[in-house]
C-alpha cells in the first residue's frame, strides 16, 4: 500500500478546521474569558487528519483495483466486483438472450412475430460498462468516496443506449399492415390483353405507425419482449375513389414511328400505342355502377412506320451471308420453306434484343399456311406439318455465326442433314427446341431472307465497326456410328421375299470451330459445338 499523500484539497480542509476552532475560541472567550479552547485544536486536527488519511487510502485502493464497485447494475444486471471484460460478457449474454425472443404483435386474435434482429435492435453495452467502471473514479477523493458509498447504499442502475433501424421497422410494419385481414384495399388496375380491369377499393384499417413504433421501442428497450404482447393500434379509413383520369394517363400511350439518322448512324425503333376503345366520358359512365371490378376495352395503336419498315439505307453494311439449296420438286416442302423465309425476312433486332425462331415463324399449322412434308421421327422418315423449315433455321444459323452474333440456344438434328455440314445445323420444333440468338453489337441488325430457284439465302445487315472480326466456321467428322437393320413382316410379299423399305446410313460425331481473324491473322479458335447424329437404321420387309 503506498504512503498517503496530502493533497491541496486536504490542506484547504485543515485550514478550514483551524478557522472554525479559532472562531469558536473567540466566541467562548467573550462569554467566558477564563475558558480556553486551545486544548481542542490538537484532537480536532488529529481526527480530521485521520479521516483524510483513511479517505485517501480508500480512494487509492479503489483506483488501483480493476473491478467495478459494489452496487452497480446495468439494466438490472448486477456487475459488482467484475472487470470490464467480465461485465461486458455477462451483460452481452443477457441481452442476446432477451433480444433473441420475438416480439408478439396481436390483431383480432391473430399473433404476428417481429424479430428484434430484423430491425437491428441493439444496446450500447460498451458505453454502459465504461460508465459502470468509472463510478468511484471521477473527481477528487471526497467525490469518489461519495459515489462509492452512494452506490453501495442506493444501488445504481445504468440504462445503456438503445438503437434500431427505423427504415427496417417501417418496412416490417408495411408488410404486417398489408397482411391484416381488414387492411384497407385501394383501387388498382391491370391490363390484360385488350382489356383494362379496374378493381374497386374497400374500406378497412391502417396501422397507427407512430403509436405502435413507440410501444415496440418501449418493450424492447425494457427487455420485456419475451413476456409482453402488443395489440396493434389501428385507424379505420375509407378507400380512395377511383381516379380514372390518372389511370388513363398511365395506360394511354401514343404509337411511335421508327426512324434513323445517318450522322451519326442510329436507328430509333417504333413502338405500339394503347388507348381506350371508348371515350373517357363513356368510361367514367361505366364506373357509376357499384361493382367490385370494371372492364374497359382497349385498342392497340400501331405506328405508321415500324422498325422492320426501315429501308436498306438504315443498315448500310452486309455483315454476313449464307445460302443452302433444296429440291423444288417437293412442292409442300418448298411452300413451307418459302413461308418460313418470309416470316424472318425484314426482322430488325435492336442492340441487346434476342431473336426466337419459333416466336417469329409461329406455330406450324395448316391454318397458318404450312403443308405436310417429310420429317424425321424415331429413326424413320414420316410426314408432318411444317417439314422443311429446319433448313431455313439452319441457313440463318450459319449467317448468324459468320456475323459473330451471340447464339443463345441451338440444337443439332437427331440425324445428319445434307443441306449443311455436320455441326452447322439448327433444328426447331414448336414448343421446343428453338433457335435463338442475341444482337450483341452496338448497332441494330436486319435479317434479309430470300428464296429463289431452289436456293435459300439469308443475309445480316448492320453497321461495320473498326474492330470487327472476320469469321470462319470449320467442322470435322470425328467419329462414326454403325446403323442397324430391323425387319418388318409383310404378308403381301410371299414367303422368303424381302424388300428394302429404308436404306441404312451410319451416324456420326462432329466438332465445330469458330475461328476469328483480324487483319488477316487468326486471333482465336473456339469449339462452339460437339454434336452426335444417330444412324438411319435399315428397314427390310419380308414375307411369311
Amino acid at each position: 500500500m503506498p504512503d498517503p499523500v496530502i493533497t491541496k484539497q486536504d490542506e484547504e480542509v485543515l485550514k478550514k478546521a483551524e478557522e472554525i476552532i479559532e472562531t469558536a475560541e473567540v466566541q467562548t472567550e467573550k462569554k467566558n474569558p477564563s475558558i480556553k479552547l486551545r486544548w481542542l485544536i490538537i484532537p480536532i486536527i488529529s481526527i480530521v487528519f485521520i479521516l483524510l488519511v483513511l479517505s485517501t487510502i480508500f480512494a487509492v485502493f479503489n483506483q488501483n483495483s480493476n473491478l467495478i464497485v459494489t452496487g452497480i447494475h446495468i439494466k438490472g444486471i448486477d456487475v459488482s466486483g467484475l472487470t470490464q471484460e467480465q461485465a461486458k460478457e455477462k451483460v452481452t449474454e443477457a441481452f442476446i438472450e432477451s433480444l433473441s425472443a420475438d416480439l408478439i404483435l396481436t390483431h383480432n386474435g391473430e399473433e404476428i412475430a417481429l424479430s428484434p434482429a430484423d430491425i437491428y435492435a441493439s444496446f450500447d453495452i460498451d458505453e454502459a460498462v465504461n460508465l459502470a467502471y468509472n463510478i468511484g473514479r471521477n473527481g477528487n477523493l471526497f467525490q469518489q468516496n461519495f459515489e462509492i458509498i452512494a452506490a453501495f447504499t442506493s444501488r445504481y442502475n445504468i440504462s445503456p443506449g438503445f438503437s434500431y433501424s427505423a427504415e427496417l421497422l417501417e418496412e416490417k410494419l408495411t408488410q404486417i399492415e398489408q397482411n391484416l385481414p381488414d387492411y384497407v384495399v385501394q383501387p388498382s388496375y391491370t391490363v390484360e390483353g385488350n382489356e383494362l380491369k379496374i378493381q374497386n377499393g374497400k374500406a378497412g384499417v391502417l396501422i397507427d405507425r407512430s403509436t405502435l413504433t413507440s410501444q415496440i421501442v418501449h418493450v424492447l428497450n425494457n427487455l420485456e419482449n419475451a413476456t409482453q404482447k402488443i395489440e396493434i393500434p389501428t385507424i379505420s379509413v375509407a378507400s380512395d375513389p377511383i381516379d380514372l383520369d390518372a389511370i388513363y394517363q398511365e395506360v394511354h400511350k401514343e404509337a411511335v414511328d421508327a426512324y434513323y439518322t445517318k450522322d451519326p448512324f442510329a436507328v430509333y425503333p417504333s413502338s405500339t400505342g394503347l388507348d381506350f376503345s371508348v371515350s373517357l366520358d363513356e368510361a367514367k359512365a361505366m364506373l357509376t355502377e357499384q361493382k367490385e371490378e370494371y372492364v374497359i376495352p382497349l385498342k392497340v395503336v400501331y405506328p405508321k412506320v415500324t422498325t422492320n419498315d426501315l429501308g436498306s439505307e438504315a443498315f448500310p453494311d452486309l455483315l454476313a451471308t449464307y445460302s443452302t439449296t433444296f429440291s423444288t420438286k417437293n412442292t409442300n416442302r418448298s411452300t413451307n420453306i418459302r413461308l418460313a423465309t418470309q416470316k424472318i425476312n425484314g426482322v430488325v433486332l435492336m442492340p441487346g434484343e434476342t431473336f426466337s425462331y419459333n416466336q417469329v415463324v409461329g406455330k406450324r399449322t395448316t391454318a397458318n399456311g404450312f403443308k405436310v412434308a417429310a420429317v424425321y421421327s424415331n429413326g424413320e422418315v414420316s410426314e408432318g406439318v411444317g417439314g422443311g423449315i429446319c433448313q431455313v433455321s439452319s441457313t440463318l444459323y450459319n449467317a448468324v455465326l459468320l456475323s459473330n452474333l451471340e447464339v443463345t440456344e441451338r440444337r443439332n438434328h437427331t440425324f445428319h442433314t445434307g443441306y449443311v455440314p455436320a455441326g452447322q445445323d439448327a433444328t426447331v420444333s414448336w414448343g421446343a427446341p428453338d433457335f435463338k440468338f442475341k444482337n450483341n453489337r452496338n448497332y441494330p441488325i436486319r435479317i434479309v431472307a430470300t428464296v429463289s430457284g431452289g436456293k435459300i439465302t439469308t443475309k445480316i445487315y448492320g453497321l461495320k465497326q473498326a474492330d470487327d472480326y472476320t469469321v470462319k466456321i470449320s467442322s470435322s467428322i470425328v467419329g462414326s456410328i454403325p446403323y442397324k437393320t430391323t425387319y418388318k413382316t409383310d404378308s403381301s410379299l410371299g414367303a422368303g421375299n424381302t424388300k428394302v423399305i429404308q436404306k441404312g446410313s451410319n451416324g456420326l460425331k462432329s466438332v465445330t470451330y469458330k475461328i476469328l481473324y483480324q487483319n488477316g491473322k487468326e486471333v482465336s479458335r473456339e469449339v462452339i459445338s460437339r454434336d452426335t447424329y444417330q444412324p438411319h437404321n435399315q428397314i427390310i420387309a419380308r414375307g411369311n
